[in-house]
């Protein structure tokens, strides 16, 4: 048999480029103005789920009260399905998501500017694990990278410690502190008043773009 390589035609060029701010409230900001809300899948299984997960435990412990193997209760294995069957439909609804969103990203832009984020790091974080786990942000950011590679695209990852949040995307300045509570951004310097996550986006961008700059000129 004579194994053949699918060519793939690179995108035609946009002459555009985005930054891109991931969150929890909203799943990304962009630096065109655009805010995508997140599915909040687990939230609207998370009655159902709850209620068929404590059916199953109850299901596990009447096998183990009359000493029966659980592959052999046929209402545990039952059970069994329906939690999973739960867990399969938010899997497909966060991956249609996620890929419809990417492919809208690659096709519309030559050069898209993402936050380097430790999201293995932030998942140590109890209070945001979940969160973060259901917006799926390396589902994403892989999504991304395979697609712009695959098409011609540039992914440029913005280092983590870059303080996007807190810079004035008018004028440079860098805030001290900036509470998460702090959904608009004031600038003490330059009085510009904006949304913080579009600010972010627009820092996002340009730190990106300048990223780019420095790795072609060395």
């Amino acid at each position: 048999s004579i194994l053949c390589e699918e060519e793939i035609e690179e995108l035609a060029k946009t002459n555009k480029n985005i930054g891109i701010d991931l969150g929890i409230k909203e799943f990304a900001t962009m630096s065109d103005c655009t805010k995508v809300e997140n599915l909040k899948l687990l939230k609207e299984y998370e009655k159902k789920l709850k209620r068929e997960q404590r059916k199953l435990s109850r299901r596990c412990k009447l096998a183990k009260d009359s000493n029966k193997k659980l592959s052999d209760s046929k209402n545990y294995q039952k059970q069994k399905k329906k939690v999973a069957k739960i867990h399969n439909k938010i899997r497909n609804k966060r991956k249609d998501f996620i890929n419809k969103l990417s492919t809208k990203i690659i096709n519309n832009h030559d050069i898209i500017c993402i936050e380097d984020l430790n999201i293995k790091g932030m998942l140590k974080n109890h209070k945001l694990a979940k969160s973060i786990s259901d917006v799926s942000w390396s589902e994403f950011r892989r999504q991304l990278e395979y697609k712009a590679n695959w098409y011609g695209r540039k992914i440029v990852k913005v280092p983590t410690f870059y303080p996007s949040s807190k810079t004035c995307s008018s004028c440079g300045n860098i805030k001290a502190t900036l509470k998460l509570s702090e959904r608009i951004y004031h600038c003490e310097c330059c009085g510009l008043e904006i949304d913080r996550d579009y600010n972010a986006s627009m820092n996002i961008l340009r730190k990106g773009l300048e990223i780019l700059k420095e790795e072609k000129v060395s």
